[in-house]
Parts: structure tokens; sequence; C-alpha cells
């Protein structure tokens, strides 16, 4: 019998995989070293762990090891990015492209510069959460310096055309940057064959511990350079200062190595489980799904329960099922989805929304225990609506 709640909040957070846990509990108080220690074996050893992760996340995405920079996260990592790129390249020009429905820490940042003279265009999005190619081109002008384009959306899986930006990026001669925290570790992620200038990742999304991300830095065709965001030590190539978190990187190096190996199998696993969760609940009336059902990732699924709050349904069955209706980062604002809302729905049927996120670890049990959880939850609920029994009446 599975313990619950349920979790399927993994777009969140990922539980790490006790195979991680084990590669990273020596290098807390065994193998303690600082890594720029240089002058003795306890910081040489720690250095190699460094060294051997930064091969294994470069190899998850097709990059070289010089490409990696570690931080605490892809928050960091964003930040550094954008930031890094807007200083850098100023005497080019100030205008960056990103879309409206990018993470917080994409728009946040964008946000942020625009009060030091940025100029930033939000790109829209169709409803079904893609971006339209020719408005991104037509968005591009001689002083545009960075595109910034998610590669798959946090909330609702959509996994944006990301070869053909690359291509419009490359022929315009602008720096490409993708997001990449919820695709990287669970769908193929290559930065050459997409042709991704700048990459973010995190390890908590896939498996690996929380407070570690990394950075990927195109070094040719072309050379890309940032501009540093914190100062003091010169660690990373002078890049991102600070003491290496090394039990927390080579966690992340072990993550990169199991999702190499694993990844089509827990495809294989996970993607039958979330459409027997999807289609199950599609049979509720007045249910419908957000965003496009084809280009998404294998491990999420949206949907919005109309005349059901979804608050309402979480704080009835969280001590069942561990659930989200939208980012963790935004969890705390009583503001409808922002990602839902630039795909064009109301306000009401963005509070009506759900994320499902699955993982490696799900089980076909948990998700037919969801499907009756669900199924029955929301009946009741509507049962109690007056709104519901409004619209009832309306067919009769």
């Amino acid at each position: 019998m599975f313990q619950q709640p349920v979790y399927l909040d993994n777009n969140a957070t990922t539980a790490c995989d006790p195979r991680v846990v084990e590669t990273m509990l020596p290098y807390f108080s065994q193998i303690y070293g600082n890594a720029a220690s240089r002058s003795h074996s306890f910081g040489w050893a720690a250095s190699e762990a460094v060294d051997l992760a930064r091969e294994q996340v470069a190899a998850l995405i097709g990059a070289t090891k010089q490409e990696i920079i570690f931080t605490s996260g892809a928050t960091e990592a964003i930040n550094l990015a954008i930031k890094g790129a807007y200083e850098m390249y100023a005497g080019k020009g100030n205008h960056i492209i990103t879309v409206a429905t990018e993470h917080k820490a994409v728009l946040d940042t964008c946000e942020h510069l625009a009060k030091k003279g940025a100029r930033i265009t939000f790109l829209p999005v169709e409803a079904s959460g893609l971006i339209d190619l020719q408005k991104l081109e037509d968005a591009i002008s001689p002083d545009t310096i960075l595109i910034s384009v998610m590669f798959a959306n946090n909330e609702t899986g959509v996994i944006q055309p990301i070869r053909e930006i690359s291509q419009i990026a490359r022929k315009h001669q602008v720096i490409f940057m993708s997001d990449a925290t919820q695709a990287v570790g669970k769908i193929p992620v290559n930065v050459n064959d997409l042709g991704i200038d700048i990459l973010t990742l995190s390890g908590h999304k896939f498996y690996g511990p929380k407070g570690v991300g990394a950075l990927y830095i195109r070094r040719r065709d072309p050379r890309v350079r940032l501009v540093a965001q914190l100062d003091g030590g010169g660690h990373e190539r002078g890049l991102r200062s600070g003491t290496l978190n090394v039990p927390g990187i080579v966690g992340l190096g072990k993550a990169s190595q199991l999702s190499m190996l694993e990844m089509e199998r827990d495809i294989q696993h996970i993607l039958p489980l979330r459409d027997k969760l999807e289609n199950a609940l599609l049979q509720l009336e007045q249910t419908f799904r957000n965003g496009t059902a084809q280009h998404r990732l294998p491990h999420t699924c949206n949907l919005s329960f109309n005349y059901l709050e979804s608050e309402v349904l979480m704080m009835t069955y969280n001590r069942k099922i561990a659930l989200s209706s939208g980012s963790a980062c935004t969890s705390a604002s009583m503001e409808p989805s922002h990602v839902l809302k630039a795909m064009g729905l109301s306000d009401e049927m963005a509070y009506a929304s759900l994320r499902f996120g699955l993982s490696r670890f799900t089980t076909e049990e948990e998700i037919d225990f969801t499907i009756q959880t669900m199924l029955e939850g929301v009946e009741e609920l509507r049962g109690k609506s007056i709104a519901w029994e409004l619209y009832k009446d309306s067919l009769s």
C-alpha cells in the first residue's frame, strides 16, 4: 500500500533519488575539503569531485565542461545570464525579447533591468501556449541583444519550438538563452543540436538536491561573454564567486548521469500514467486541458475544472494528494496564473486550474487513487456549488 498523501507536485520539486543521496554523503563529513584549496589532498579530492560533476552535467546537455558554471539554482543562473548579458553587450543595444509565460525569475529580472533602461518585449502566446515565430522575428531590431525563451513551461509543460527560435536568433546574430529548468533531465536537451547559447537548470527538478544549479555559456560559434554579478574570490572562472557547494554539485552530477542513463525508461514509465490520469479526468463535464496536447513534457498535465476553484479542491483533499495550481514560486500570491491568463483563460478558469506533475517514482496505484479521489471530489464540491447548479439548470 502506498503512503498518503500521493505526491504529484513534481514540477515544484522532485524527491532526491536515493542513489544521489548516497553519492553525496561522503562529501559532508569525509571528503569535506574546499574545492578551492590547492595545497592539500582534501582540497584536491573536492576539486576532482567537482570536475567530474561538471563533466556529467555537460554530457547531459551536449556541452563541454568548460561551458558549465555552477550556481545555487536556476534563479541565480537566470539572473547572472540576463543581467550579465545586458551589461556585457550594452554597447550593441539594450533590447531583450522574452515571453509573457516565462517563469517569474526571468520576468522579474527583465522588469528589474527595465528600470535601469532596458527595453523589454514580452511576446504573447497562442491559446496553445506556443509563441508565434513570426511575431518573434518581427520584434527583433538592430539593438536586440538577447532572446530568452523558456524551453518547457513549468505550469503547462508546453515545449516551445526551440530549434526554430535559435535559427531566427542566429539569422539576426542575437544571443539565444533558454530557461530549461523543467526540461533538462526529463527530455533530451542538446545545446548544440538546438543552437542554444545560454541555458539554465536546477538539480532539484530532476531528482537532485535543492540549492544547486548550473549555467551553460557557449564558448564558440558564437562565443558568449557575461559580466559577473557576484564578486569575491574569482571562483567559476570569475563568473560566480563563492565557496562551491561540493556535496550539492556532486549530487547534481550524479542526477545528470542517472538521467542520461534512464531518461527513456522514465518517459516510458511516466507518459502512460500521465495520459491515464488526464484522460480519466477529462471525462468530467466542463473539464479542459490547458496547453497543446502534442508539444509538452511527458510528466505534466494542467487541467481546469469549470465552476470549481482549485484552491477549494486542494484544501479539501491535500491530505490525500499533493498538488498545486501553478508555480511554487508564486503559490503565496492570490492572483490567477499569469501563464494561463497569457494563454487567454478567464480569471475564473485560471482559478479553476490544477497542475499534475509525475515522476520516475510515481506508481500506477497512486494514479488510480488520484483518479478516484479527484472524480469523487469534483462531483462532491460541484454538488455544493450554486454556479454549477445554475449551469446545469441552463442545460435543461
